[in-house]
C-alpha cells in the first residue's frame, strides 16, 4: 500500500527536478550587456593570416603543427604548439579570445612560469597594433590549422 503512495511523489519530484535543470541551463545564456552574442568579425583570409602571422613574429613562442611552411626562428623565446588534431573544436570565439586577451585564458599543458608572469600571460597584447582585418585573417588562418580527432568508443560497455 505505502509503494502507491509514494509512487505520485516520485513522479512530482522528477517533475521538479526536470523544470530545475531547464531553468538553470537556460541561465547560462546570459545575453546581458557582457554577452558575446551577436557578435562576429567579418570572413578573413586564411593566406593573409599566415602572413600577419609570420609579420607580428608570433613565431618567436607559437609553432604550427604540422605546417612546414611557417617555422620557428633558431632561438624561439618558448615553444607553444598550435593547431593540430584536438578533442574539441577550436571556435572561433576562444581564438579571439586567445589573441585579444591572452590572460584570459593560459596556455595548458605548460608550466605556468613558462607562459605567465604573476598569472599573466608572457604573451605580448596585439590590440593596438593589429587591424581588425588582420585578427580576422589571423584566426581565419589558425582554426584551419586544427583537425577534430575522430571520436573512438571505448571498447567496453558503459558501466550501471
Amino acid at each position: 500500500m505505502k509503494l502507491f503512495k509514494l509512487l505520485p511523489t516520485r513522479r512530482l519530484a522528477s517533475g521538479v527536478l526536470a523544470a530545475l535543470s531547464i531553468v538553470l541551463l537556460l541561465g547560462g545564456c546570459d545575453r546581458g550587456p557582457k554577452s558575446g552574442y551577436g557578435f562576429t568579425l567579418p570572413q578573413g583570409d586564411a593566406e593573409a593570416g599566415a602572413k600577419t602571422f609570420v609579420a607580428l613574429e608570433c613565431t618567436a613562442c607559437h609553432s604550427i603543427s604540422g605546417n612546414k611552411a611557417i617555422t620557428q626562428p633558431q632561438n624561439p623565446q618558448m615553444t607553444i604548439a598550435l593547431g593540430g588534431q584536438v578533442s574539441t573544436i577550436q571556435t572561433y570565439g576562444k581564438l579571439v579570445t586567445s589573441i585579444i586577451n591572452p590572460s584570459h585564458k593560459l596556455a595548458k599543458g605548460y608550466p605556468e612560469t613558462m607562459v605567465a608572469v604573476a598569472g599573466r600571460s608572457k604573451m605580448r597584447v596585439y590590440n593596438d597594433v593589429m587591424t581588425v582585418t588582420q585578427l580576422a585573417d589571423l584566426v581565419t588562418f589558425l582554426q584551419a590549422q586544427y583537425q577534430l580527432k575522430p571520436f573512438i568508443p571505448s571498447e567496453y560497455a558503459p558501466y550501471q
